[in-house]
């Protein structure tokens, strides 16, 4: 089962790797306030048609990872965004290095590629934000 699991895994990666420079200019804004109202997120997630932005599997990833941001506060998407210098952890830092909260054995970049092996199409985190009432922004 696990040899199975194995092989699946590796072709999800292969999958997403064919789709990654296609153009992702669909998808959708996935909204999220935490109960008391003082904390909120929100994201943009990108495909390539309409259709897909509607299936329940990029919904789901959506809000995934809108609660991902809400509950770590990354301040970049990738690696590549963080300036020269900076003293942060990228693995605390960047959404995409980040440990997935529900499932510790895979990272955000792990539950962005399987759903691209589902949908069969390139998915892009375009940009998020967090807003949390008395905390200013660095």
């Amino acid at each position: 089962m696990a040899k199975a699991e194995e092989l699946l895994r590796q072709r999800g990666m292969a999958t997403a790797e064919k789709v990654r420079g296609r153009t992702a200019s669909e998808g959708l804004v996935q909204a999220y306030v935490h109960p008391g109202d003082r904390l909120g997120a929100l994201i943009e997630l990108n495909c390539e048609t309409d259709f897909v932005a509607h299936t329940v599997e990029f919904q789901e990833l959506a809000h995934n990872l809108v609660l991902q941001v809400a509950a770590t506060a990354p301040r970049f998407i990738s690696p590549e965004q963080v300036p020269p210098g900076d003293e942060g952890d990228p693995q605390e830092e960047c959404l995409l290095l980040q440990t997935f909260l529900k499932d510790p054995t895979k990272t955000i970049q792990d539950i962005v590629s399987e759903t691209v092996a589902k949908v069969g199409e390139n998915i892009m985190i375009k940009r998020f934000a967090r807003f949390e009432l008395g905390v200013e922004e660095p």
